[in-house]
């Protein structure tokens, strides 16, 4: 969110917390890209902030409530106040119990474990959601307009959108199982609290093989998970590569040095395999 905007959403989050008696004397800012991740004090809130149209947090709030029940490893909806999503000023804001990570990385074998369990969950959860090949219809789009990627070279922008329909070809063929999905169960959506790894941020979900969450997550952790099919799983890693390096592209990215990323995930394109995951590449850019 622009500067302006973090500071309404921020007024709109504390204005809402406050209402429902819950005390707030400081409001922190965790993160700031499309979305706002605030910490609220004293009452200790985690809240989710974006502008209203721009999020799908209703369902969001119902499948986080499920996933709980089920016993999934998820962060919990805050219990003092009713479980929805409130607007305010153009807002939408729902509102989390805060856990406080005890570490800032989680061993692959419990990741694994983590997203196998959250899986497990998920089989049994009947809400509709997107088909993960949405996504890959959203990149040919931004990739395919030039006024929706005017910085990307003619040259990129045809060996990317032929990348993209090529890999959602090359997936399709393959006839996998699919399933509810994370979305995006990359390091940034894992929390190492003291019960363990905790998932959050479940507006990306979307239907498909469970090779699609795996190219998320670190290197290290798909030989922790059972069955994994991993001629697919490059398919994938190769596929959140081509993805989001449209989203790098794309015309309004606030994306910190964003085209930075967006020239280096294109050149891990071309170079070819072994295809680097996501954190890799920050790590190799230097965290950005």
């Amino acid at each position: 969110m622009e500067i302006t905007d973090v500071t309404r959403a921020t007024a709109a989050a504390t204005s809402i917390a406050v209402s429902l008696h819950l005390p707030v004397d400081d409001a922190v800012v965790l993160q700031n890209s499309n979305k706002l991740a605030l910490r609220l004090t004293p009452c200790d809130v985690f809240a989710r902030v974006a502008h209203v149209g721009e999020e799908v947090a209703q369902f969001e709030v119902e499948l986080a409530q499920r996933l709980v029940e089920a016993g999934s490893p998820v962060c919990a909806l805050e219990p003092r106040v009713e479980p929805r999503v409130y607007t305010r000023d153009g807002f939408a804001v729902t509102l989390w119990t805060y856990r406080e990570p005890v570490s800032p990385h989680t061993a692959p074998v419990d990741y694994a474990k983590a997203l196998e369990q959250l899986h497990a969950g998920m089989r049994e959860v009947d809400l509709p959601s997107p088909r993960f090949t949405d996504r890959i219809t959203e990149a040919e789009a931004v990739v395919a307009d030039p006024d929706r990627s005017p910085e990307l070279a003619d040259a990129e922008r045809v060996f990317l959108g032929g990348r993209l329909a090529g890999l959602r070809r090359a997936i399709d063929e393959r006839g996998a199982v699919e399933q509810l999905l994370h979305g995006e169960p990359h390091p940034g959506n894992v929390l190492g609290t003291a019960n363990g790894p905790l998932f959050i941020d479940l507006e990306t979900c979307c239907r498909g093989p469970v090779e699609f969450d795996l190219a998320h997550v670190p290197e290290a952790v798909p030989a922790h998970y059972p069955n994994v099919d991993q001629g697919l799983l490059d398919e994938c890693r190769q596929l959140v590569l081509a993805i989001v390096a449209a989203w790098r592209w794309r015309l309004g990215d606030q994306f910190p040095n964003g085209r930075l990323f967006g020239e280096e995930l294109l050149r891990a394109l071309h170079d070819g395999p072994p295809w680097p995951t996501l954190d890799a590449l920050h790590e190799r850019l230097g965290g950005l």
